[in-house]
């Protein structure tokens, strides 16, 4: 009776440190979240700022619509890369949460 009490007190406690580590591990992915979507907001902010002192320039220099049209195409296609690195960033991040929670639930059996 005595060794039972002993294995169920040491098995609940087992199961509380793995509930710990697995809260902590959940509080870390939503932290890196956070810092993800913040870097992201900057480099988007970053963008729209340059791409706006690109316009401003138009305004104060003399260019030809074919530059123009040029460099308002290639700032199409900056934002699109930028969105799509954005969104592979962001599901890389959920694809590595899936993996640690797949590891712990098959491990922490």
């Amino acid at each position: 009776m005595r060794k039972f009490l002993i294995v169920m007190v040491a098995a609940m406690c087992w199961e509380m440190s793995l509930a710990v580590v697995a809260r902590a591990q959940s509080s870390d992915w939503r932290m890196q979240q956070k810092l993800l979507k913040v870097q992201q907001k900057r480099e988007r902010n970053a963008l729209k700022a340059q791409q706006r002192n690109m316009k401003q320039t138009w305004k104060t220099v003399r260019v030809s619509s074919a530059v123009k049209d040029e460099s308002k195409h290639q700032m199409e296609r900056a934002s699109r890369d930028l969105k799509q690195k954005q969104k592979d960033a962001m599901q890389d991040l959920k694809d590595h949460q899936k993996a640690l929670k797949e590891n712990q639930r098959v491990y922490g059996q």
